[in-house]
């Protein structure tokens, strides 16, 4: 196989991403999109001469595939994967994995076994800058993380509701904690408040709070705010041992690392396009170039667990410990 077909499900924002990285590469072919606005659909997979449909399932029911990206809102994951293991097809999806934790364990226990290749958009792994971040602490362990998510409101219908969200710790600042996880390993609790949205139209909270205890002993907190005029700061700090380290995200291609020792703060700069990174990853493991994808379904999961029993801590009022993601 020297040329993929490939379909994507969803045509937003993030789609859109993804599609531009795959149309730029000579051994993939966009054959097929979805989206449950047609016109959308239609006038997006005109742009790559691909079909168009207004029902994922029907599009994987329909095409000859060798791989499928899903890039859908937080509600619409479940079936869409089911579909998708139950043919066979290696697929790539967005994070967050999906609303809540049940949904994304029993699609990861329908995967386990199949040998089917995965890949999740946690795009921030496919960094430079986090690379070496994560080499200055690998002889140095983090002692306190801070992160941030704080941000407007998503201009998405469905995003100030958590029926359809899952909130903004699930859908957004699900990236800072996996990056926390990343760099400072698994956490062992998590205790977490929010602020309740004004009204009643909306219910995701308008800004909470969570502190982290790590296995290894290190502490922390990451916040979430969504009342802004855009984004303000996001990003994850570690302390570690005469060090601190900050990286952070002011859009999609454009990251900074600072390193801060007693000799004073170095910045590096990145302009890597991470999702046309993560995508070029995922087709070289499907054409045999590369050994593996580096967030594949199950490490995703641990992220994600790790966001749900944030959300979780909130709202019960309650510590919550994550677990290997099962609920």
């Amino acid at each position: 196989m020297t040329r993929l077909r490939v379909a994507c499900v969803g045509t937003g924002f993030i789609a859109g991403q993804h599609l531009r990285a795959l149309s730029g590469m000579t051994d993939v072919e966009i054959v097929a999109v979805a989206d449950t606005q047609p016109e959308r659909a239609e006038q997006v997979a005109s742009s790559y001469d691909a079909r168009s449909y207004d029902d994922g399932l029907t599009l994987l029911e329909t095409e000859e595939l060798d791989a499928v990206w899903l890039c859908v809102p937080p509600f619409a994951h479940g079936a869409l994967e089911a579909a998708v293991i139950a043919r066979g097809l290696p697929f790539f999806v967005e994070k967050p994995l999906a609303l809540d934790l049940p949904t994304a364990q029993g699609i990861a226990d329908r995967l386990a076994g199949s040998g089917l290749t995965t890949a999740v958009g946690y795009h921030w792994r496919h960094l430079d800058v986090v690379e070496r971040a994560r080499e200055l602490l690998a002889g140095t362990p983090a002692q306190l993380v801070t992160g941030y998510w704080w941000d407007r409101t998503p201009r998405v219908p469905w995003w100030p509701r958590r029926e359809y969200s899952g909130g903004q710790v699930v859908e957004q600042t699900t990236h800072i904690f996996d990056l926390a996880r990343h760099l400072a390993g698994e956490v062992e609790t998590v205790t977490a408040a929010e602020r309740a949205a004004p009204d009643g139209v909306e219910d995701v909270p308008t800004a909470s709070s969570s502190l982290l205890r790590f296995v290894s002993g290190a502490v922390g907190s990451i916040s979430s705010a969504r009342v802004l005029g855009g984004r303000h700061r996001v990003a994850l700090h570690v302390v570690a041992d005469g060090l601190v380290i900050e990286v952070s995200e002011r859009g999609l291609t454009d990251h900074e690392l600072h390193v801060g020792t007693a000799d004073g703060v170095e910045v590096l700069r990145s302009e890597q396009d991470p999702i046309a990174a993560e995508d070029r990853e995922f087709v070289d493991v499907l054409l045999g170039r590369a050994p593996r994808t580096r967030v594949p379904y199950s490490e995703a999961l641990r992220s994600h667990a790790l966001a749900c029993a944030a959300d979780r801590s909130a709202w019960e009022g309650t510590p919550v410990r994550p677990t290997d993601g099962r609920a």
